[in-house]
């Protein structure tokens, strides 16, 4: 599946405001962790 890139900006800016891990981060939006770190 691919995302949109306000979608994609949304997550990186979460992870980093949060300081979040890759699974941290798909788990918080329900997504796989390869999402994450592409």
């Amino acid at each position: 599946m691919s995302y949109s890139i306000d979608f994609k900006r949304k997550v990186i800016f979460t992870m980093e405001k949060e300081g979040l891990s890759i699974r941290e981060t798909a788990k918080q939006f329900r997504i796989g962790s390869a999402s994450v770190s592409r």
